[in-house]
């Protein structure tokens, strides 16, 4: 059996564990445990900028201490990892996830969401990984959660007909909404989208590991595969009273219905709801099955489904959504920027976040 040697750039701190917040999850601590379950996988070594949160990570993942380490580039050309999984804030991924590809040991990247701070390190990491031949994936592992896993499987059966349009409360779009926007992106045919028209408000500041977060956001895009989708932000469910909604022709499916106890329930048009409740476990399973498929899709060399060419799908409609706002109109697709537009926004001061 191959054995995969595993690495970590950024492990976090321990106590964001008990703590998480806007600057800290220490998500590579649950990546770690989703390779501790895989016989198939070894921990070899792992970077942090602060020694002693390597030191501790190393300590509880059973990492000997010659493979801890400040700098990761160094940490790649000693201990040649088959896999790597990048934890850290989203300005530094596109050029930790680059230098990582560029090792020649490197199989695979396994890098924590959303995908970039612009659009245009999106795009250029993308392109680096499958240049060099190296899997790129990203930890959207909410496609895995139970109840949107059931959510998809009714959908496919044909629980709602044939499925007309989408409907998102997600926090926001991008750190959280991330999230939801790849999720209704597989479930329409994992297939870019066409337009985007959308409008923003951001009068508070709201930063999550260093980036802005509108406070609320109201969008309409269109799929090529002729599904409609709108999402609205910001914690009114007045427009959107689910988490996801999900209109077919011959019905409604719902996710996290705000006014039922149900995690998931769907109704022809004339007919009474049927709720389903299917979580069970620890909120972290869908990180460790999320692992478990990208180590199964480095053997198998299927495509993941939280791989890069997805996220670029979900990814490019979100900086749609800011970039309408900013031209203050529809964007058609592709979107042809490189930069973030709400930050750029700010930026100039043409929004002023207090």
């Amino acid at each position: 059996m191959t054995t995969h040697d595993i690495a970590f750039v950024g492990t976090g701190d321990q106590a964001d564990l008990r703590n998480p917040g806007p600057e800290g999850f220490a998500m590579n601590y649950y990546h770690a445990e989703g390779y501790e379950r895989l016989d198939d996988c070894e921990m070899v070594a792992c970077a942090d900028l602060v020694p002693q949160r390597a030191e501790a990570f190393a300590g509880r993942f059973g990492i000997d201490d010659d493979g801890v380490f400040e700098d990761y580039e160094r940490m790649l050309a000693a201990a040649e990892p088959d896999v790597v999984s990048i934890s850290i804030w989203p300005e530094d991924h596109a050029d930790a996830v680059l230098d990582c590809a560029r090792a020649d040991s490197v199989e695979a990247i396994h890098c924590e969401k959303p995908m970039d701070l612009t659009w245009g390190n999106s795009r250029r990491m993308a392109e680096g990984c499958r240049e060099a031949g190296v899997q790129l994936t990203f930890n959207h592992m909410r496609r895995f959660k139970p109840t949107w896993v059931a959510a998809r499987e009714r959908i496919e059966d044909g629980a709602v007909g044939d499925l007309e349009r989408i409907e998102l409360a997600p926090g926001n779009v991008y750190d959280g909404g991330t999230h939801m926007i790849d999720f209704a992106t597989g479930v329409a045919g994992d297939v870019p989208a066409e337009w985007v028209v959308g409008q923003i408000d951001y009068r508070e500041e709201n930063r999550w590991f260093g980036a802005h977060n509108e406070n609320q956001a109201h969008a309409h895009w269109r799929y090529e595969s002729g599904v409609d989708a709108v999402v609205s932000t910001g914690g009114d469910r007045s427009f959107v009273p689910a988490d996801m909604r999900f209109v077919g022709s011959d019905g409604v499916l719902e996710v996290g219905p705000e006014d039922a106890e149900a995690d998931l329930r769907w109704r022809a048009e004339s007919d009474e709801w049927t709720d389903e409740t299917v979580e069970e476990g620890a909120w972290t399973d869908p990180i460790h099955d999320a692992v478990a498929h990208v180590v199964d899709c480095l053997e198998t060399g299927d495509q993941p489904v939280i791989g890069a060419e997805n996220a670029l799908n979900s990814t490019e409609i979100i900086f749609g959504i800011w970039e309408s706002a900013r031209r203050r109109g529809r964007v058609d697709l592709p979107l042809e920027i490189d930069d973030n537009p709400l930050e750029a926004m700010v930026g100039s001061g043409a929004l002023d976040p207090q």
